[in-house]
C-alpha cells in the first residue's frame, strides 16, 4: 500500500501531498542546484497534487526553458521542479515533506553539470557545454 505524504513549504501557503513512496534522494550538481543545496526525491507527475496555493507559486525557468522550478512567491522556499532530462517527473525539496524522515533513503548524485547550455548568453560560471540556442527552444522558452 502506497503511503500520502504531505509535504509544504516554510509559511504553509502551499500545500501538497505525495502518492508515491519515495525510494531514493538525489542530489545535483547544476549550478542553480548547488546553490539552492538541493536534495531532492524524484516523483512521477501523477504522484504529486497541490492541494492548496497554487497560485503562490513562482515560476523559474533557465536554459533549456525545459526544466520548470517553482518557488513559494511568499515564503521563497523552492518546493519542486518538473525535470528537465523526465518531463513527466517532478523533483520535490524532501525537505518540505511534513515529518518525513529520509534517513534511510540512499542518495544518489545526478550529473546536471554537464548537461548542454542552450541559452543565448550564458553565465561564465555556469558549467556544461555551450550551445547555440536553435529557433524552436527559443520560441519554447
Amino acid at each position: 500500500m502506497v503511503s500520502r505524504h504531505p509535504g509544504s513549504c516554510h509559511c504553509g501557503g502551499v500545500r501538497f501531498t505525495l502518492d508515491s513512496d519515495p525510494i531514493e534522494l538525489t542530489t545535483c550538481d547544476c549550478s542553480l542546484c548547488v546553490k539552492r543545496n538541493a536534495l531532492m526525491v524524484k516523483m512521477p507527475e501523477a504522484a504529486l497534487h497541490i492541494e492548496q496555493g497554487e497560485q503562490l507559486l513562482s515560476l523559474y525557468v533557465w536554459n533549456s526553458g525545459r526544466a520548470k522550478h517553482y518557488f513559494c512567491r511568499r515564503c521563497g522556499i523552492y518546493v519542486f521542479h518538473r525535470k528537465r532530462a523526465a518531463p513527466d517527473h517532478f523533483g520535490v525539496n524532501i525537505f518540505c515533506l511534513d515529518g518525513f524522515d529520509a534517513t534511510a533513503l540512499p542518495v544518489r548524485a545526478t550529473e546536471g553539470a554537464g548537461m548542454n547550455l542552450v541559452c543565448d548568453d550564458p553565465r561564465p560560471e555556469w558549467p556544461g557545454p555551450r550551445v547555440p540556442a536553435t529557433r524552436s527552444e527559443k520560441s519554447s522558452v
